[in-house]
Parts: C-alpha cells; structure tokens; sequence
C-alpha cells in the first residue's frame, strides 16, 4: 500500500476517533442538529475505517509469522506459518483492492431516498402505455429491495399508462442503485393498436432525482407560488369532492411541481414541496457540472432526460444499455424488475471510471 493511502486511511481513523468522543460527550444530547450530523460523518467513514482496521490486523499477523519463521527449526511449526502467510497475503489483498474503492470519492446523494419521474414521450399513446410498463418494472424492483414506494403525482392515459407518474422511492441506497436511470428509454414493439403487425419505435423519459432535506437547498417561501385544485383519476374516495390537489411553482426557475395522491391537501403540499425540492435541487446542480464539464467525463452519461440511454426490443427479448453497451436477451425478466444484471454492470462501471480519475 502506498504512502498516500496509508496517510488518508490514518486521517479516516483520526476524525472517527475524533467524531466517537464528540458522540460520547453528555452534552451533545441536548443538540440534536450536531449529534445527526457527527452521527452521520461517522456512518460515512465507517467501512474503510473497519477495513483498515482488519488491513492492520492482517499485517501484524503476517510479521508475527514472519517472526516465527526466523525463531524456529521445528519443520511442523515452519510448514504451518508458511501456509498460514500466504492464505494471510492473500487476505490482506482482496482487503487492500476493497480499500482502494472505499477511498474513491462518494457521491453523497447515495443513500439518499429516490424521487422519479416517468413521462410518455414520443409514440403517444404507445409511449405512455410503455411509461405505465417502466412503473411497473421499478415498482417490482423496488419490491425485491426492499424499497418502500409512496405515490407523488400521477397523469393516468385514457389508452393505459400515464402521461406522467411521480413517486418516491424510500430505502437505503436507493439512489446508488438508481441514478443511472435518467434518460430516455426506447422500446421496439408491436403496439396494441397495430393491425399490420408492424414494430413502431417509442419513448418514455425518466428523471431521477436524489430527495434533498431543506437544508441542501434554500427556497425562500416568497418564491413559491402555491394552487389547490380537484384531484382526478384514481386515487381514493376524496377524488373530486375537495380542492386537495396542490401545484407549487418555483417562480425563479419555473420549475413545479405537484401532488394529488395524498390523504390530504397537507399530505399533498408536503410531497409536492418535498418533489419541487429535488428538481431545484437537479437543475443547481446540473448547471453546476456543466460549468466544471470535467465532471462529465468521469460519468456514464449526463443524466440527461432526452440522452437515449436503453432500448427495450419485445420482438428479440433484448435490452440493451447504449451506455456501458451491455445487451442481455432478457427482456422479459428484466421487465419483472430483475434489473440486477444492468445495475450492477453500471455501478460497476462507474466504479472504474472513478479509479481511472483518481490515478
């Protein structure tokens, strides 16, 4: 292990250290801003602190060994050291490769909860109808996760589907696993309506944004403008006989955002607040890597909602990531939401691209 890297774990271990006593501190119960906070960094810091830990383990068993090598004649002892160095080296290397990608720089968005959005794009109807199939494939996904989703916004299409539907997906590293998805998704199918059998080329959009707390993002309440309206499409039995819908406009940037799944107008405006958040939230931060532009290079695509990022082909049972060109001829699994095989291909590959950054 190099000396940069032994002297970045050793400060890893320092501020740990440092954050353990500021948590043991009886004071600190009284603030609770500070205990979340250190709670939090420490969280953060954890896996490579427990790594290195067991990389310093490791070593001193391998010179303890070592030690023992040089003190001893004994052929038993000789034989059983030596074989016990080379299963330890072997050990201290599949350690160090783990340290080496805990060190690369965390996105802090990670563990965040998701909020995503899903349009019907080109192909009108068939577009929306595929929107609805993308829904039900994160709605799937997020199921054999573990993840909790919890409706925003829902445009239903009159021919299935929707023309938009906004949700939040709740759980632990959810944006990790999610944020590759933002892009336009293709699908090559033979529509319902379709009487040639002919394949038609359509596109759904997805946005995925991480949910930001008040604090990552200032909203002066003077710059919002706030509508109640009736709520339509389903929904629950007070649809339609309350104006408990609610459309926030952030009137500097345009952005709005809305919600009518929720119990009440209150449910309603804190989701859609919650919604309007993380869409300030993408856009500062958007035009913040588009200033940097390096950002970009070290990333696997824009993010962009119109960047073609997957094209699902019904007749082939294939999808393929334009991406990371990865093609599986598993359509129908993946349309399951069995998406592990494409995520873990883009977490993977996006964990190479940070390597190649830091080197």
């Amino acid at each position: 292990m190099d000396q940069s890297m032994l002297e970045r774990l050793e400060t890893i271990v320092k501020r740990y250290d440092e954050l353990s006593q500021v948590l043991m501190d009886p004071s600190i119960a009284n603030d609770i801003k500070k205990m979340t906070e250190a709670s939090k960094e420490q969280a953060t810091l954890q896996d490579a602190y427990d790594l290195y830990k067991e990389y310093q383990k490791l070593d001193q068993e391998i010179k303890d060994n070592q030690s023992l090598l040089e003190s001893t004649d004994d052929a038993e002892i000789i034989e059983m050291a030596e074989m016990e160095v080379v299963e330890l080296k072997e050990r201290l290397a599949e350690v160090e490769q783990k340290l080496h990608i805990e060190l690369i720089p965390k996105d802090p968005n990670d563990n965040k909860n998701v909020i995503m959005e899903i349009r019907g794009a080109a192909g009108g109807d068939e577009g929306n109808i595929f929107a609805g199939d993308l829904f039900r494939m994160y709605s799937k996904y997020c199921e054999s996760q573990g993840f909790k989703i919890e409706m925003l916004d829902a445009n239903e299409s009159e021919a299935g589907g929707f023309s938009l539907v906004s949700f939040m997906i709740k759980g632990e590293g959810a944006y990790s696993k999610l944020k590759f998805e933002s892009g336009a998704h293709r699908v090559q199918r033979v529509p319902k309506t379709e009487t040639q059998g002919r394949v038609h080329t359509s596109t759904a959009t997805v946005l995925v944004m991480p949910e930001v707390e008040e604090v990552d993002v200032e909203i002066n309440p003077n710059d919002l403008r706030i509508d109640t309206y009736r709520a339509s499409g389903a929904g629950g039995q007070h649809i339609n006989k309350t104006d408990s819908a609610v459309r926030i406009t952030h009137i500097p940037t345009g952005i709005v955002a809305s919600s009518q799944d929720g119990r009440s107008q209150h449910d309603n405006r804190d989701k859609a607040m919650r919604a309007l958040r993380a869409r300030v939230y993408e856009a500062i931060t958007r035009e913040q890597e588009e200033k940097m532009g390096a950002e970009r290079r070290t990333k696997i695509g824009s993010g962009d909602r119109s960047e073609k990022i997957r094209t699902y082909n019904y007749p082939q049972n294939r999808v393929t990531d334009h991406r990371i060109g990865l093609t599986l001829q598993q359509l129908d699994r993946i349309m399951e939401g069995h998406l592990e095989p494409i995520i873990d291909a883009l977490m993977n590959e996006d964990q190479r691209l940070k390597m190649l950054a830091e080197h």
